[in-house]
């Protein structure tokens, strides 16, 4: 059984109260932190413009997958992550469906240098809100009358040293080699 008048982990203050020690107080709070604080749907457009005939449709459409990732600071540790996904379906009678999805994330960080923080915003943190912006696109495309629409995973990581290296590569005056 534990000693009750035991303070080696906690400390006795004149009145005979037992506190624990503050954790700030030895410098703990300059550790980086990170965390997700909330995720959520900021815009969603489904549109099916040639319903009812584009069920009688016989070819395949071709689907076009575009996105972008946006990050704004909403306070000193709080930045939201925008992942927009833009989705088009169009075979030669028209356009089979369009869905347009603003997919955010507040993330908290604390005691992270702008060199940490740029990767995690552009990179990791798109990368944690993807599964879920592929589930709402999935569910709104089912929704829309056609067969879910599963969105390949992305290597959010590799796009951003790509487009980091296309922009040092801009930034010294040196041409493009090939085309993409």
């Amino acid at each position: 059984m534990a000693d009750e008048n035991d303070t080696s982990e906690s400390e006795a203050n004149p009145a005979g109260n037992v506190t624990t020690p503050d954790p700030l107080a030895n410098g703990a709070d300059t550790q980086p932190q990170i965390g997700v604080i909330s995720q959520y749907i900021k815009d969603l457009s489904v549109e099916n413009p040639n319903a009812p005939d584009v069920y009688q449709w016989n070819a395949q459409p071709q689907i076009d997958v575009q996105f972008n990732i946006g990050s704004s600071q909403v306070s000193d540790e709080v930045h939201e992550v925008e992942l927009k996904i833009e989705v088009t379906a169009k075979a030669d009678e028209g356009v089979a469906f369009a869905v347009e999805l603003l997919y955010c994330g507040l993330l908290g960080l604390r005691n992270v240098s702008e060199e940490q923080a740029h990767p995690f915003l552009f990179a990791e943190a798109p990368r944690l809100l993807f599964p879920f912006a592929r589930a709402i696109i999935a569910d709104a495309v089912r929704d829309a009358g056609f067969q879910p629409l599963l969105l390949e995973p992305i290597d959010f990581t590799a796009l951003y040293i790509q487009q980091r290296e296309q922009m040092a590569a801009g930034q010294a005056g040196e041409q493009p080699v090939g085309n993409a």
